[in-house]
């Protein structure tokens, strides 16, 4: 089934990723993950730590020249309910945020942002972290109905992500044609003092148009045949939403 299944109006034309021409003029500049996985807000006040994170610190990332992109998203109850797998490790994470860096070059003035912001009273809310990682990009595939490449699908109106933390193997192969899943990037785990991730973990970002949950139920029975048949093995493989501007609690734990 194609990922396109979800949308009313096809859009006319070759896919990006099938025309020489469009590739040629550029493949972005993506070759580095910082991936940040927390719990829920201690106190449950989660809406306002997503509107400070959304209005005052994210935006000031972009003043570093080596971010390229940045993604919040947000599991739900109803996303929890249907997590394919979640080892003990992952289990709690309720928020993750994402930023898409040109190079490894660039963790260092992000962590000095940081320190600048916290220490200009800029920090107030933090999240219990679970785990922080940087990854390298290895690989990326885009339903070709969608049109647009999977070069730039971290700038693609998303519904929402269905994040795998997997253990060895290689990336998912046919989920791009599922319905719902638009397109997938494909990331692992990379040396840095800025990672806490393990030598070996793999990340699969999927990209959706359909709606997570939905989404979620359909991928269920794919995921455990792919863990059932090879020697991957599953850290958390589970859907999230993307957030929305000024609607802060439309998604929450």
């Amino acid at each position: 089934m194609s990922g396109r299944s979800t949308i009313d109006q096809p859009f006319a034309g070759t896919a990006s990723d099938q025309v020489a021409d469009i590739l040629a003029t550029g493949r972005g500049d993506i070759t580095t993950v910082f991936l940040s996985m927390s719990t829920r807000h201690p106190e449950g006040d989660d809406a306002s730590y997503l509107r400070w994170h959304a209005l005052d610190h994210r935006p000031e990332q972009y003043r570093l020249s080596g971010l390229r992109a940045s993604l919040r998203i947000v599991s739900t109850p109803a996303c929890r309910a249907v997590r394919a797998a979640a080892d003990p490790r992952f289990d709690p994470v309720d928020h993750v945020m994402t930023y898409f860096f040109e190079d490894t070059a660039a963790l260092d003035p992000f962590n000095a942002l940081a320190v600048a912001l916290r220490d200009a009273g800029r920090m107030p809310y933090l999240l219990p972290s679970v785990e922080r990682g940087v990854y390298a990009v290895q690989d990326r595939a885009a339903d070709p109905a969608a049109k647009v490449g999977a070069d730039v699908l971290p700038w693609w109106p998303a519904k929402g992500i269905y994040l795998l933390i997997e253990m060895g193997g290689n990336p998912p192969a046919g989920l791009v044609d599922m319905s719902g899943v638009a397109g997938q990037w494909h990331a692992g785990a990379a040396p840095s003092a800025f990672s806490g991730a393990e030598t070996g973990q793999q990340i699969t970002y999927l990209f959706l148009d359909g709606d997570p949950v939905e989404t979620g139920e359909r991928l269920k029975p794919v995921l455990q045949n792919r863990w059932d048949t090879t020697a991957v093995r599953p850290l958390l493989a589970a859907p999230f939403y993307v957030t929305i501007p000024h609607a802060w609690a439309r998604y929450l734990p």
